[in-house]
């Protein structure tokens, strides 16, 4: 399943764009402590392409999408 969220992004000169947060639709903000690979794919629980995150939050991995100009993590 895929939730669309906001994302708190970096954009680097090298045309790269690194998430620092995700902020919840009820205003909870998570820290991405570590980028663990970042790699062009699909969602196979969500639909879309685009640039697939694979993220730390916490103690948790998770895998975050952008989509175009639209950020979506798989839940």
């Amino acid at each position: 399943m895929r939730k669309d969220i906001s994302v708190i992004a970096k954009m680097m000169s090298d045309k790269r764009v690194l998430p620092l947060q995700i902020v919840w639709e009820d205003g909870r903000v998570f820290d991405i402590d570590k980028v663990l690979d970042i790699r062009p794919t699909a969602s196979t629980k969500g639909g879309g392409m685009g640039l697939r995150y694979k993220v730390m939050i916490g103690n948790n991995e998770r895998y975050l999408f952008l989509d175009g100009y639209v950020w979506f993590i798989e839940i």
